[in-house]
Formats: C-alpha cells, sequence, structure tokens
C-alpha cells in the first residue's frame, strides 16, 4: 500500500485525535455498513444476520488498520491481504468485481464524513484535515485494487478448473467410463447432461475454432495422438452441424446416449481410417459395417466368390462388377447394361456364365453372402 503509505507519512494525527477517532470506531462501522445495504442491491441480504456481524468486525478491523497507518503505527501489508482476499471470497459467494467496488466507494463516503466529524472537534488543523481526506481515498483506491486483483484471480483459478474439469470428463466420456464414473465427472464439472451427444473428429488445430459455432455446452479435446481434436456436441440438429463444419476437415459420427457417446467417437476415428474423404458416417454405413472385422469380410469374399478364381484374372474382374450391378438393380437387365455401358445382350451372355459359375444363384442365402462379398466396391 505504498501510495497511502507516503499519503500517511506526510500526516502527523496526534494521540488525541486518533483516541476520538478510534472511540467512533464502532458507529462508524455501523454506518457504513447500512448505507451499503441501503444503496448496493447485492448486498441487501448478504450483509443480514451473521454475515452481517461477520462484515462489521472487517469494517471495524479495516478502519482500525486505517487510523493505525494515519498515526504512522502501521505499514499497510494486511489490509492489502484481507482486501485481496475479500475480492476472492465475493467471487464464491456470487458477486461481480463492480459491486464490490460500489460498496468500497460508498463505504469511502460514509468512512470520510464520520471520521471528519470525530478529527474536527478533535482541534485537527485544517491543512492536515485535507491530508486527512487524501490518506482517506488513497486507502480505499489501495484496498479496491487489492480486491480486483484477488477477484480476478480467483475467477481466472476457477475458470482453469472448470475447464480441466470439463476436458476430464470428456476423456471419461471417451473411455466409456461406467456410469458412476461419469456421473461424478460431470457434478465435478458443473455440466448439464444432454439426451445424446455425436463426436466430430477433427484437426487439433481446428477444434476450439469449430466449437465456437456450437453450442457452447459442446465438449473439446485439442490433445488427442496424431493431432487430433474432438468436439462431443450436445443435441445436435444432424444438418445444421454438418453445414456448419463445411469448411472443416471434419468426420461426424452418430448421435448416441450421452453415456455411449465413445461408440460415437469409435466410429468416426474407424470412419477416417477407411477414407479421408468420409465427412457423414451415416452415409457410410455399408462400408463401415463391410469393414468392421476386416479378415472375416476377406474370409467371405475368398469364400463366395471363389468360382470365379478359376477365370483369368480380367474376366473374373468384368464378371465380378456384372454380378455387383445385377445384385444393386435387383436383375432388371437394363438398367445394368446402363450402368455397365455395354448392350443388354451382352448382360445375358455375362449372367449365363455367371449362373454356370454359381448354379445356386438364385438361393436368398447365396444373394446375401455374394452381395455382402462385392458390397464394398459399390461405393
Amino acid at each position: 500500500m505504498s501510495h497511502a503509505i507516503r499519503r500517511a507519512s506526510e500526516l502527523a494525527l496526534d494521540e488525541t485525535t486518533v483516541t476520538a477517532l478510534r472511540a467512533a470506531l464502532k458507529t462508524t462501522a455501523d454506518e457504513v455498513v447500512q448505507a451499503i445495504i441501503d444503496e448496493v442491491p447485492p448486498y441487501a441480504n448478504a450483509l443480514s444476520g451473521r454475515m452481517g456481524g461477520t462484515i462489521r468486525r472487517a469494517v471495524r478491523t479495516a478502519l482500525g488498520h486505517y487510523l493505525d497507518l494515519a498515526s504512522g503505527n502501521a505499514t499497510g501489508g494486511d489490509a492489502g491481504d484481507a482486501a485481496y482476499e475479500l475480492g476472492r471470497g465475493e467471487v464464491r459467494d456470487g458477486r461481480s468485481m463492480d459491486a464490490l467496488l460500489s460498496a468500497y466507494r460508498v463505504g469511502a463516503r460514509v468512512a470520510w464524513r464520520c471520521l471528519a466529524a470525530g478529527a474536527v472537534p478533535a482541534g485537527l488543523p485544517a491543512a492536515e484535515v485535507a491530508k486527512f481526506a487524501e490518506l482517506t481515498f488513497a486507502y480505499i483506491d489501495e484496498l479496491s485494487a487489492a480486491s480486483a486483483a484477488g477477484h480476478a484471480d480467483e475467477l481466472a483459478a476457477r475458470g482453469r478448473a472448470h475447464e480441466r474439469h470439463l476436458e476430464q470428463l470428456a476423456r471419461d466420456i471417451l473411455a466409456g467410463a461406467n456410469p458412476d464414473v461419469l456421473l461424478a465427472s460431470v457434478q465435478r464439472a458443473g455440466w448439464q447432461p444432454p439426451v445424446s451427444l455425436t463426436a466430430v473428429l477433427l484437426p487439433a488445430d481446428q477444434a476450439r475454432p469449430a466449437y465456437r459455432a456450437l453450442d457452447p455446452s459442446t465438449l473439446v479435446l485439442d490433445d488427442l495422438p496424431d493431432a487430433t481434436g474432438v468436439l462431443l456436441v450436445p443435441d445436435a440438429d444432424r444438418s445444421l452441424l454438418l453445414r456448419q463444419l463445411t469448411d472443416r476437415t471434419a468426420v461426424v459420427g452418430p448421435a448416441r446416449p450421452w453415456t455411449r457417446a465413445s461408440a460415437s467417437y469409435a466410429r468416426a476415428v474407424r470412419a477416417r481410417s477407411l477414407s479421408p474423404d468420409i465427412r457423414d458416417t451415416e452415409e457410410h454405413l455399408p462400408e463401415l459395417v463391410l469393414s468392421a472385422d476386416v479378415d472375416a469380410f476377406a474370409d467371405l469374399r475368398a469364400r463366395a466368390l471363389a468360382p470365379l478364381r478359376t477365370l483369368p484374372v480380367a474376366t473374373a474382374q468384368r464378371l465380378e462388377e456384372t454380378l455387383r450391378v445385377w445384385l444393386l438393380h435387383q436383375g432388371r437387365r437394363e438398367e445394368v447394361a446402363a450402368e455397365l455401358f455395354v448392350h443388354p445382350q451382352t448382360v445375358r451372355y455375362r449372367m449365363s456364365q455367371l449362373r454356370e459359375l454359381f448354379p445356386d444363384l438364385a438361393s436368398p442365402h447365396r444373394v446375401l453372402e455374394l452381395t455382402l462379398a462385392v458390397g464394398l466396391r459399390a461405393g
């Protein structure tokens, strides 16, 4: 409190004046508190009851320290520390710094009126009264600054802690943690669970910029392996979400109940590994299903398409493509010919070859097996 100390060094309060002012401390503190209650709405209820008594004692202590300072018997450090902690406490009580600064302004005015009313009758010279006024307001200014610093530091600390809790919640969700762990994580983060979450996978450096356009309850992680970021978007309108991500390199998983959003994330990861061009996993479900077990799919193709392996490679490829299109168009020859850019008679000829290779081609089980076997080439 260097400025106030400098002012105090220019002031010489005699013992008589200090004694008179100390005698009025309790009355002054009561008037300060009452004025704050009357004039600063956020404190109307906060200063009643036991809290009011605590604040009155704190005001008396601050005023007593002020008189120590005015009489040259204090350095001001303790009052600054208390003001700093007061600022932090206001954050915990949910009040803004504006409210506290208003209380300081009201308190300074009332305190000066009461102190001046005691100093002048005690014989303080007019020149010293002016210095006394300067000290009073310098002291309040420095208390205000200390409180503002405490308020800002508490807000910053709470913000960092809140962000860490939200990040941990996102990690727990992606890890598929059990419901008890998730609920505990939700409570720590102060997060309101939605009905569903949709995972969005994108480069880490795009995660925070993309988040700014989304629901503020979206969970964000931008430090996953391979420079990957993920957004967990609550109750997303899918078409809107895709539009919002148009300019991003994003993969959007399916909506899932928030406790099972790890499944949305897993699908987005698998879609990205399947093709860098996939954006909406819902539009690529066949490919995702058929690629879910790569070994099983390879075995299925090998078994289902074994008859084609007896043919020259070019012939086998041509017949496999014809079979694929024939299955997709449910045997409608004109449509098959149009997609393959061949004459319908060519389709008939190839299909006669395929029926020789696959005598049970009309069997529903064979149709299912062959459809799956050639399915990945259907994109």
